[in-house]
């Protein structure tokens, strides 16, 4: 084995920085529908322009150009509806700024990537951490003309990023493709069309604490009555006080509903977003807070009571309960989940996993659950996996940074702490230690539930690698186990373990003489002299 990479310290993820809850606008009338529509379009038109105008200041955009939008806006709508259409559009600018980074980044690891094995005699076989030649002459030509198409891609959007431009889509750039693959959408263009002029409504404010109940634009109150600020061209529609219109539903958050009634009640900031699905024909509002920075409990307040640790896979968690000493208790368990289907149906399928996790943990009395800090956002390109595309998917299927999301924040409702370990080596050396001592007649243990045990391991700082088991012999007091884990401060624990010739005290070199003599036999018949064989004892040194 090669040498092996440092491995980064667990830590305490930190909790969520906000929440966000939702609930159904039931029992509208047809006029609110008809206000929720004319506000909505009205404020996207609003919306798509200053995005427009911030995308043409580009790089010279300043506080003078943000006040003049604003300002613009404002004659529009209202004051603090110009306030909420500019945030909006500085967030959608600065989201597609990033992306164009992440993108760039990626089309320079592929044109590093593919130079590299170019480079290559054909055929030529890779080392353990660098690809190798490409396998034939027809794949070495058809990748120089990748090369060329990655190069011109990185050319273009390099260029865009010094010019500060950016490419955006007001209703996102996927419903926007489908308008060319209508049958294979299963849509009719008056269907999409609809879609897409309700992705594009902007009917969301954002809170400010002193301010009544949280919010002066979208407003509800703790009894759960909505009323939104009609803009200046639609106050004629107001049914309400001050240009307000009242709608006739109520609004009740069965999911941290008292949280929210004792903000609103406080008059702290909320969040509110109104949206129409175009599928079910349901109006559904979301509200949104963020969270005081706290700190996160210590880890040996996290690790008093033992560990979870859970094993990411495509299709199941694989979880096992460790003591404090790192021993595995009872069996392990299996939560299984199914990615297929919509995006909704993979985020419930995840939740549920988890909420079946998170209640397990609470059985056990556990106060950390560990989980592997995985990324895969540079480990799934067809450049770096070449014809492995099975991988690749099984990779990319993998709801890593969602899950991880997910359970950080379903945990902080449980109180119990999420610690994230460094995935290096947890599999390997999980399925090499742990998984042949763990199985038996009545019970299977799968690579994946050693993995677990290895990734809790790592959580509580013991070491996951198990010296060899001695023969039957050399298990007694005299000479003692040897598969005794070696110290959390031990230097070089993680590290390869050279191989070191002699005894095993290691204190006498192999070639050490020793000194015999013959021992008379206890039978006449085997008498051979009259010399004895004797054996002094080895001198252990310091």
């Amino acid at each position: 084995m090669g040498a092996l990479r440092e491995v980064a310290a667990a830590f305490v993820a930190p909790r969520p920085s906000g929440v966000t809850v939702r609930d159904r606008l039931k029992h509208l009338t047809e006029a609110d529908g008809k206000v929720l529509r004319l506000v909505g379009a009205h404020l996207g038109s609003l919306a798509g322009r200053d995005l427009a105008a911030r995308c043409r200041d580009g790089l010279e955009h300043s506080a003078e150009t943000w006040a003049v939008r604003k300002r613009e806006l404002t004659a529009a709508s209202s004051s603090r509806w110009a306030g909420s259409l500019t945030k909006a559009t500085h967030d959608q600018w600065a989201l597609a700024r990033r992306g164009q980074a992440a993108y760039i980044q990626s089309l320079e690891s592929g044109v590093k990537a593919i130079s590299h094995r170019l480079s290559l005699p054909v055929g030529e076989k890779g080392a353990k951490r660098s690809p190798g030649g490409y396998r034939s002459k027809r794949e070495w030509f058809h990748k120089t003309r990748r090369l060329h198409i990655l190069e011109n891609r990185l050319a273009q959007v390099g260029a865009d990023r010094e010019a500060g431009v950016v490419h955006v889509a007001r209703g996102g750039r996927r419903l926007l493709n489908t308008r060319h693959n209508l049958d294979a959408a299963k849509l009719t263009e008056t269907e999409w069309r609809e879609q897409w002029e309700t992705e594009r409504w902007f009917l969301q404010a954002d809170g400010e604490s002193g301010k009544r109940f949280g919010n002066e634009t979208i407003r509800i109150s703790p009894e759960g009555e909505v009323s939104i600020k009609l803009p200046a061209p639609l106050t004629h529609l107001a049914n309400a006080r001050h240009g307000r219109y009242a709608l006739a539903a109520k609004v009740r958050f069965p999911h941290r509903g008292q949280e929210w009634a004792d903000r609103v009640e406080a008059n702290q900031a909320v969040a509110y977003r109104i949206h129409l699905d175009v599928g079910r024909g349901r109006w559904y509002v979301t509200a949104s807070w963020t969270f005081p920075v706290t700190r996160t409990i210590p880890m040996e307040t996290a690790l008093s009571q033992g560990v979870i640790g859970v094993d990411t896979n495509a299709d199941h968690l694989a979880a096992w309960r460790l003591d404090t000493y790192g021993n595995p208790i009872g069996h392990p368990r299996r939560f299984f989940y199914d990615l297929s289907g919509s995006a909704d149906h993979r985020d419930a399928q995840v939740r549920h996993a988890l909420s079946r996790l998170l209640n397990w943990a609470k059985t056990c009395g556990v106060k950390a659950i560990a989980v592997e800090d995985l990324d895969f956002t540079a480990e799934k390109t067809r450049e770096k996996h070449g014809r492995r595309r099975r991988f690749r998917q099984l990779v990319s299927g993998m709801p890593t940074g969602r899950l991880r999301a997910r359970l950080t924040s379903m945990a902080d409702a449980t109180g119990i702490a999420i610690i994230a370990v460094d995935p290096a080596y947890t599999s390997k050396w999980g399925a090499q230690y742990w998984q042949a001592p763990l199985t038996g007649k009545t019970r299977k243990t799968t690579r994946h539930d050693a993995a677990s045990i290895a990734i809790g391991r790592r959580a509580q700082g013991h070491p996951i690698r198990r010296r060899t088991t001695p023969p039957r012999d050399d298990q007694s007091d005299r000479r003692g186990h040897r598969i005794v884990q070696a110290r959390p401060a031990t230097l070089g624990r993680e590290e390869t373990r050279p191989r070191i010739s002699g005894p095993r005290t290691r204190c006498v070199q192999p070639d050490a003489e020793r000194t015999r003599a013959t021992r008379t036999p206890k039978t006449v018949r085997d008498v051979r002299s009259d010399q004895e064989r004797v054996q002094d004892p080895l001198l252990l040194t310091d």
